[in-house]
């Protein structure tokens, strides 16, 4: 008989391998996932993408960010309220955004509401892990499992992780949203059934 392992210590043990990769290895997950990203359909023809700033240790977004931005594709980013919901907002540059609560970069464009967000066409996620059905582990405050309650069934949501960051299962609470695809540097977009 084994011991269930709680989201909680889950999440602190990817946290603390985050935490000791080398910087350049971060840069470079975050060059393949940008790559991997810009050539995947739903997103070469979305007019608007719900994305994210990565914070700390996560890979970094800001280089697909800006490629999206110049493609010309509509990006919000979320813009965290004090319940823990999330606002949204226009990116128009890295000039356009300023520090925000919890240390994210947060969008100075107007907010848009918290509803924006089921107007994107593709949303990109954080996660600290997925598992092979979707299921997304994040920071614990729930955010995104709001966000992602308001996004449509034929929409594409893609959480961002490393590679030993998509396991094989994670425990599922009943408000847990999955998303329905991940994205890793090597494998690129995992698409779930």
């Amino acid at each position: 008989m084994h011991d269930i392992v709680s989201k909680t210590d889950i999440r602190a043990g990817l946290l603390e391998r985050r935490g000791i990769m080398a910087p350049e290895e971060r840069a470079a997950a975050g060059r393949s996932l940008r790559d991997a990203l810009l050539s995947v359909p739903e997103i070469e023809m979305a007019g608007t993408i719900a994305a994210y700033v990565s914070v700390g240790t996560e890979p970094d977004t800001r280089s697909l960010l800006f490629a999206l931005w110049k493609r010309g594709a509509y990006v919000l980013l979320p813009r965290l309220l004090p319940d823990g919901d999330l606002d949204w907002a226009s990116y128009e540059g890295p000039d356009s955004l300023a520090p925000g609560p919890r240390g994210c970069l947060e969008p100075t464009e107007p907010p848009r509401g918290p509803g924006a967000v089921a107007s994107a066409d593709v949303v990109l996620t954080p996660a600290v892990a997925i598992d092979r059905t979707g299921m997304r582990l994040g920071r614990g405050g729930g955010s995104y499992d709001r966000a992602l309650a308001r996004v449509g069934p034929a929409i594409l949501t893609v959480g961002l992780v490393y590679d030993s960051e998509l396991v094989d299962e994670l425990p599922a609470e009943p408000h847990d949203q999955r998303v329905r695809a991940a994205a890793t540097p090597s494998e690129g977009l995992v698409r779930f059934g």
